[in-house]
């Protein structure tokens, strides 16, 4: 499959799908595909990062498989495990039969298919359908975890002792997402494409606003983006990503607000800015005055 077939029909397709790409994401999507190389997209929270992912899925009619990363992911969540409980079973059905058991046989018998219970990233690897992987917040996970992607990184395929080696008959397109919240090996980054995602500019993120919100007036839509401009450049604990900026202008739209003045960004900083901390600082130093 040719997920796309140039830079400006990855652009084309991707903003069909809802997703408005600049060069560098059009080119490094277009990459990931041609040259069948994972892609790493590195970059502050909100973004687009994960959107991107599921923006070439649906640019491409490919499924999505989605391994969303935390602390704690192990190989039994991100690869596979086996049935314990349905070997177990097994096991005492054979006992209980009255002809002994031959526990080479036994063990032949219950590491099959049958009882092999599959994960994101092998779930992946065997699909023989156009599938999007995507490795979501990979940073979040431990250090380890890093060990078990290489192999699927590099050879896309997955090696379980007991049954051998799964090779993907079909690569998937992967895409690793990170918040930068840690670095990541240089034995994972050796493997990707990558590229750095920051927030957009002001006329772009208006692009999208508008592309998300038609119903958002110009005049509101270049407050909105100026006004959200002037937030990402306070020292918050979180701040707001585009998903937010859509939020605030669909807030805009049901309030009915026609001029986003100091009263209206008091009275809707929630639609924006999600920690009190952050709204109080946005008071502050914006000057707003709360009812």
């Amino acid at each position: 499959m040719t997920w796309f077939s140039s830079p400006s029909h990855a652009a084309a397709q991707l903003t069909k799908a809802g997703y408005l790409a600049d060069a560098a994401t059009a080119t490094t999507a277009f990459l990931a595909g041609a040259l069948e190389k994972p892609l790493l997209l590195e970059g502050p929270a909100g973004v687009g990062k994960t959107e991107l992912a599921k923006a070439v899925a649906r640019a491409t009619g490919a499924d999505l498989v989605r391994l969303q990363c935390y602390e704690g992911l192990d190989e039994a969540r991100a690869l596979y495990e086996w049935n314990y409980k349905k070997q177990l079973l097994r096991i005492q059905a054979q006992t209980g039969s009255g002809d002994g058991v031959d526990w080479d046989k036994t063990h032949d018998d219950i590491f099959t298919e049958e009882f092999l219970l599959t994960r994101p990233l092998l779930a992946a690897i065997r699909r023989d359908e156009p599938t999007v992987l995507l490795i979501d917040e990979v940073d979040k996970t431990d250090v380890e975890v890093e060990g078990l992607l290489l192999e699927v990184l590099s050879d896309f395929q997955v090696t379980i002792p007991e049954l051998g080696t799964v090779a993907a008959t079909r690569r998937p397109y992967v895409v690793l997402t990170s918040n930068a919240s840690r670095e990541l090996s240089e034995a994972v980054k050796r493997r990707c494409l990558y590229l750095h995602l920051d927030y957009p500019d002001a006329e772009r993120e208006r692009a999208i606003l508008q592309a998300q919100v038609p119903d958002l007036d110009d005049r509101i839509a270049e407050q909105l983006v100026a006004t959200v401009g002037k937030l990402r450049d306070l020292e918050l604990k979180k701040a707001p990503s585009i998903a937010e900026s859509v939020d605030w202008a669909r807030t805009l739209i049901a309030l009915e607000i026609r001029d986003l003045d100091e009263k209206a960004i008091a009275d809707t900083l929630g639609a924006v800015l999600k920690h009190a901390s952050d709204q109080d600082r946005a008071v502050k130093e914006l000057r707003l005055k709360r009812a």
